[in-house]
């Protein structure tokens, strides 16, 4: 079973930046297309951004769009999220998830398209 360790949340003013990392178990990290979600109290989870397992092909909410990066190191079995231009409204706790053997050209953008998870990373952006 793939598991999933995300890091560097924090506490930054809006306009600040933040870099999410998400460290991946396993030696088929390649084969996995990678993607972040989020979720605010008293709201569901949303998608934020994915990528698909090369790396060569992203999507992003648009509400991100322009702000945030996606990206990976499959040599590290990491994911990243940089996030710049934070916003108030971007508070959230921050999910990391796979969707494994995912071969497919566009990389997936629902939750039931992934089937593992990290414990998630606060990310709380004052105002």
């Amino acid at each position: 079973q793939v598991q999933l360790v995300e890091s560097g949340g924090g506490l930054v003013q809006a306009g600040g930046s933040l870099r999410l990392s998400c460290a991946v178990s396993g030696r088929t990290f390649s084969s996995y297309a990678m993607g972040w979600f989020r979720q605010a109290p008293g709201k569901e989870r949303e998608f934020v951004a994915a990528t698909t397992w090369s790396g060569g092909n992203t999507v992003y909410t648009d509400s991100v769009k322009g702000r945030f990066t996606i990206s990976r190191d499959n040599a590290k079995n990491t994911v990243y999220l940089q996030m710049n231009s934070l916003r108030p409204e971007d508070t959230a706790v921050y999910y990391c998830a796979a969707a494994r053997f995912s071969f497919g050209l566009l990389a997936p953008r629902t939750v039931d398209e992934y089937d593992g998870w990290g414990q998630g990373t606060q990310v709380t952006v004052s105002s």
